[in-house]
C-alpha cells in the first residue's frame, strides 16, 4: 500500500525545544472534471468560518513563474529486501536493486514545477565533482535555468539512501561540505523582479531569510520547505508567504503534538497560509481559521523520498492556476502519491497528465 510521506530522514534539532522558539493557468470550467467533484473520499474537511489568506502572485510578464533557492544532492538508491539490522539475520543482504538519481529539497520541487510546466530557475552552490556535474546537467535537461548557480571547488552533497522494498519507507544518510553554503551577498541583485514565486529551503537558513525579505519586497510570493530546527527557524517561517512544514516541524515548534492544534499555535506568528504534509495521513492546511485536512491517495509504494518535495513544487503550480486551497491540496497530494511508486527524487517526478489520472481513478472507485 502505502501512499506519499514527507521526504527526508528526520534530522534531530541541534538545539533545545526552548531555543527553536516553542509558541503556544488552469481552465476554470474543467476544475470539477479534474478534482472529481464533490465526492467523500480524497475530500477535504473543513472546520470553522473562511477567510482566503491567498493573496494573488505578480504577472506571468515576469522571467520566471518559480526560483528556487536551497541545495541539490546526488542520491545512490539502494533499494533492499528489509532494513539492515545488527542481528544475524539482517546484518548482511544482498542489494535488489540501485541507481543513483539526482535530488535535493530544492531542486526536486523546481524539477516538479518544470515538469508541470512551469518556467523555473534554480539558485544555489554545487560543486565541482561528477556528482555536481550530474545534477547540473540533470536540472538543464528540465529545462530550469542555471544562470546563477554559485559553483565551488568542493564536493557536491550527495545521500545513500535504503528503501525497504516492501514499505517503501527509506533511511537518507547525507554529506554536504560547509563551503556550500549560499552566502547573503550571493544572491542575484535582480531577485525581487525575477520570479512570480521564490521557493526556499532551510539548509542556508540565512540565504533564504534574506531572500524572503528581497522577494516579498519586490511583490514575490515566498513558499518555503522548512524540515528541520535551528536557531534561527522561526524567523524563516515568519518571513515566508506560505510556510510548508514536514510533519515533525510543527510539533517540535510549538510541543503540540495535535497538527491542528500545533498550525492554530503557529497562527499566532504568521498570519498567512499554513501547510503541513502528514505522510500517510495526507497533507492539512489552516487558511484564515478553517482547517482543510486532506487525505492522502492509496498507492502502491516503492519509493517515499521525493513525496515532500513533489507535494511543494505542485502546490506552487497550483497556487500560480489559481486553484482553490481543496483542489491544490489534493492535486498536491496526487503527484506526491503518483512519486512514490518510482525510485528516486526528480527521477519520481510525475507530469500533469498522472497526477489527473490518479484522481480521476481515485473518483471513479468511489
Amino acid at each position: 500500500m502505502t501512499v506519499y510521506a514527507t521526504r527526508r530522514e528526520r534530522r534531530p534539532s541541534s538545539l533545545p525545544y526552548d531555543r527553536a522558539r516553542r509558541v503556544g493557468s488552469a481552465d476554470a470550467d474543467r476544475r470539477g472534471e479534474r478534482f472529481g467533484g464533490d465526492g467523500d473520499e480524497n475530500r477535504g474537511h473543513e472546520i470553522g468560518h473562511t477567510l482566503s489568506m491567498l493573496p494573488p502572485p505578480p504577472p506571468d510578464t515576469r522571467p520566471f513563474d518559480v526560483v528556487g533557492i536551497g541545495a541539490t544532492s546526488v542520491d545512490f538508491v539502494y533499494q533492499l529486501p528489509a532494513y539492515p539490522a545488527p542481528t544475524a539475520s539482517l546484518a548482511k543482504m544482498r542489494i535488489s536493486h540501485h541507481f543513483i538519481s539526482c535530488g535535493g529539497q530544492v531542486a526536486t520541487a523546481l524539477a516538479t514545477c518544470a515538469r508541470l510546466g512551469l518556467r523555473a530557475k534554480f539558485i544555489g552552490v554545487t560543486g565541482t565533482d561528477d556528482n555536481a556535474k550530474r545534477v547540473r546537467r540533470d536540472l538543464e535537461e528540465r529545462g530550469i535555468d542555471l544562470g546563477d548557480v554559485v559553483i565551488r571547488d568542493v564536493s557536491n552533497q550527495y545521500a545513500v539512501i535504503l528503501v525497504d522494498e516492501h514499505s517503501g519507507e527509506r533511511i537518507v544518510l547525507w554529506d554536504r561540505d560547509d563551503r556550500l553554503k549560499l552566502r547573503e551577498r550571493e544572491l542575484p541583485p535582480d531577485l525581487a523582479s525575477t520570479a512570480r514565486v521564490v521557493h526556499v529551503d532551510d539548509v542556508d537558513v540565512n540565504a533564504a531569510i534574506r531572500a524572503a525579505a528581497i522577494a516579498r519586497a519586490g511583490g514575490a510570493v515566498v513558499t518555503s520547505d522548512i524540515d528541520r530546527l535551528d536557531d534561527r527557524t522561526m524567523e524563516l517561517v515568519q518571513a515566508v508567504t506560505f510556510p510548508m512544514f514536514a510533519e515533525h516541524v510543527p510539533a517540535a515548534l510549538t510541543g503540540i503534538a495535535d497538527p491542528a492544534g500545533a498550525l492554530r499555535a503557529l497562527r499566532r506568528v504568521h498570519p498567512g497560509l499554513l501547510v503541513v504534509t502528514l505522510g500517510v495521513r495526507g497533507a492539512m492546511a489552516l487558511e484564515g481559521d478553517r482547517l482543510h485536512h486532506m487525505p492522502a491517495f492509496s498507492v502502491e509504494a516503492v519509493d517515499t523520498t521525493g513525496a515532500g518535495d513533489v507535494f511543494r513544487g505542485s502546490f506552487i503550480f497550483a497556487y500560480l492556476n489559481g486553484w482553490p486551497i481543496e483542489q491544490t491540496l489534493r492535486f498536491a497530494n496526487a503527484a506526491a502519491a503518483v512519486s512514490c511508486t518510482r525510485l528516486g527524487a526528480i527521477a519520481s517526478v510525475p507530469s500533469l497528465e498522472e497526477a489527473e489520472r490518479l484522481i480521476a481513478e481515485a473518483t471513479a472507485a468511489r
